[in-house]
């Protein structure tokens, strides 16, 4: 009797947490304005600069960088700037980024606004930027 009570709370707690994730993966959460990651940037927009943080074997990162640059690209003043976490695990570690992909938007004075962990939908990032 215990085994099914511990297998009926292990599929009961696993889905909880897949609702949880999907409420959460992906979508796009206002943060504090926090420093100033221009200096850390090969360039940044106008306006605002898409930062996504990827890894080498990471599916979901290449369809971020496909909708990061179609937003890009409708939005004047944006541009898309992609690091690979891995390379950079100095900086990951001190904005906290646990997942890839992980999107950054920076306003124009490249302060962190605004964070996805995981792959975020172009209208969520469009209306984030704005538009």
């Amino acid at each position: 009797m215990t085994g099914w009570v511990v297998l009926g709370a292990a599929v009961l707690l696993t889905g909880v947490l897949a609702l949880v994730h999907r409420r959460y993966d992906g979508k796009l959460r206002h943060r504090a304005a926090g420093e100033d990651l221009r200096p850390l940037l090969t360039h940044h927009g106008e306006q605002a600069t898409l930062l996504q943080f990827s890894s080498a074997f990471c599916a979901p990162c290449r369809a971020t960088r496909a909708t990061l640059a179609r937003a890009a690209d409708q939005v004047d003043g944006v541009v898309r700037v992609e690091l690979d976490a891995e390379s950079n695990l100095e900086l990951v570690r001190r904005l906290g980024i646990v997942k890839t992909p992980t999107t950054l938007v920076l306003d124009r004075h490249g302060r962190e606004v605004i964070r996805a962990a995981g792959q975020p939908r172009l209208a969520d990032v469009l209306g984030a930027l704005g538009t």
